[in-house]
């Protein structure tokens, strides 16, 4: 295996090579109460769950897939003993609109509503779990 420290350095960016295809990478939250990590996202943010992998437990989950309704990607739920360090970026045509949801949640402001220097108008929260959410305009290259 090479070392990372002394591997070429990224100093360019390039085109996607495959930019019409869906995501294929799914990020993992793991939370300790998956249900109430649902329940949460779904009315506060608006995910969408559209698949539900039963755990051992009647009526538990292995994992749940969240879908994000204003793009082609989402996140993937499971358990966990104990809160893990995530942050998420996710794009949205009404940052405003989610700042506004987040406030009224009462969740922890990390980053106050601004327009960036790249053109994304963008925000980041803390969710009850402390995992960290930013939702922004800027959709990648």
């Amino acid at each position: 295996m090479t070392n990372p420290a002394s591997a070429a350095r990224v100093t360019t960016a390039v085109s996607p090579s495959s930019p019409d295809q869906p995501p294929t990478i799914w990020p993992a939250v793991r939370y300790p109460d998956p249900q109430a990590a649902i329940d949460f996202l779904v009315q506060t943010f608006g995910f969408e769950p559209t698949a539900l992998i039963p755990g051992n437990e009647p009526g538990s989950y292995h994992e749940i897939e969240l879908r994000w309704p204003h793009g082609s990607g989402g996140v993937i739920i499971a358990s966990c003993d104990r809160p893990t360090a995530s942050w998420l970026y996710v794009v949205t045509p009404d940052p405003d609109g989610l700042y506004e949801r987040a406030g009224a949640a009462g969740l922890e402001i990390t980053r106050p509503i601004e327009d960036t220097s790249y053109g994304s108008r963008t925000f980041t929260v803390l969710d009850p779990w402390s995992v960290s959410w930013s939702f922004g305009t800027y959709p990648g290259s």
